[in-house]
């Protein structure tokens, strides 16, 4: 099996040399590189090509949301941000610029892996609060969201979606099995050209894909 190849972007020394000694411990990843902003960052990657970059949001020289829609836009590989900072504004403009996931920074060592993992597989992640803290004030209206041509039960999973809730959950929720709601959001998620459940509360709470 590939190690996974990661790219670390991070102002700080200690983060950066903290979370490099917890991946380099576990065979399954490589770290090709670490940089203190965004530019260096691009600069390795169009060099070593990671699979993943953990990248901060607020760097000198050029900030994570900024090196996130240069990455992304290129193809240059999926990216994780990671903050200390709990900020609605900033985790929209991230996920909006493509972000595959969002981590709060105290994370243990085995969730930092995990999340990573999944982001390489290709699952949005994102953090439960973080999500709670998104959908609190946007729920209800779906910003910029077009749900011309959904039925009212399509709606009814979408919202669902970007609430947060599981396939169970949701399945809880509107009286029908597993099973469907999977078909429900696989369909969907193929209509609007979405790759995880995550991109699509994205798009149903900012409008942006």
């Amino acid at each position: 099996m590939d190690r996974i190849k990661v790219l670390i972007a991070d102002d700080s020394d200690f983060v950066r040399e903290g979370m490099k000694i917890i991946l380099e411990t576990d065979g399954g990843f490589d770290v090709i590189g670490c940089a203190a902003n965004g530019e260096e960052a691009l600069k390795i990657a169009r060099m070593d090509h990671p699979d993943v970059f953990l990248m901060d949001i607020q760097m000198p020289v050029m900030d994570g949301i900024e090196a996130t829609k240069i990455i992304t836009g290129e193809g240059l590989g999926k990216v994780l941000i990671l903050t200390t900072f709990d900020d609605d504004e900033l985790v929209r403009k991230a996920l909006a610029n493509g972000a595959s996931g969002y981590l709060i920074k105290n994370h243990t060592p085995d969730h930092l892996k995990q999340t990573i993992r999944s982001v390489y597989n290709g699952m949005g992640v994102m953090e439960e609060t973080m999500l709670g803290t998104l959908t609190e004030g946007d729920i209800r209206v779906g910003k910029g969201f077009d749900g011309s041509g959904y039925s009212e039960r399509e709606l009814e999973i979408v919202k669902a979606v970007a609430e947060g809730l599981s396939n169970k959950e949701i399945a809880s929720r509107l009286f029908i099995s597993e099973g469907t709601v999977k078909n429900y959001i696989t369909n969907i998620l193929s209509r609007e050209g979405l790759s995880h459940r995550t991109a699509l509360a994205v798009y149903y709470l900012t409008g942006k894909k």
